[in-house]
């Protein structure tokens, strides 16, 4: 059973993510976001809509797309990448939410620029298999 609840909160939590930074739905993203949720980012201000205010503030060209996703009993990493931001780079992040009765209710995350082919030291991608293109950036 541990297995299933694992499978459906990686699947909630990808869904919540298509909600919100994708479709840009704040009706869909209320019913996947805790109205207690705890965000312990340094960046995005405290609560669910503190949340959703970053997001109505970044580009509407801004997207989420997903690398990786894990989970272990409530907790859900994610790895993708935010591209569109309107920074001088997309940020790689790894966002880990804690989930209570499919709902997500806690979050953290650590994120970094998008190195580029010529700033990459290692010569290999943050994310996928191919370096991002240079509109992608901005």
């Amino acid at each position: 059973m541990e297995v299933n609840t694992q499978e459906q909160n990686k699947t909630i939590a990808l869904e919540a993510f298509e909600a919100l930074f994708n479709q840009r739905d704040y009706a869909l993203a209320e019913r996947y976001w805790s109205p207690h949720y705890i965000q312990h980012s340094a960046h995005i201000p405290p609560g669910r809509e503190g949340l959703f205010d970053l997001v109505r503030a970044i580009p509407e060209t801004s997207k989420y797309e997903l690398g990786l996703i894990a989970a272990e009993g409530d907790f859900v990493i994610m790895h993708g990448r935010y591209s569109g931001i309107g920074l001088p780079a997309n940020w790689i992040a790894a966002d880990i939410i804690r989930m209570k009765d499919g709902v997500l209710i806690e979050h953290w995350d650590v994120i970094q620029d998008e190195a580029t082919r010529e700033q990459s030291q290692s010569g290999a991608p943050m994310f996928g298999d191919s370096f991002p293109k240079e509109k992608e950036q901005e």
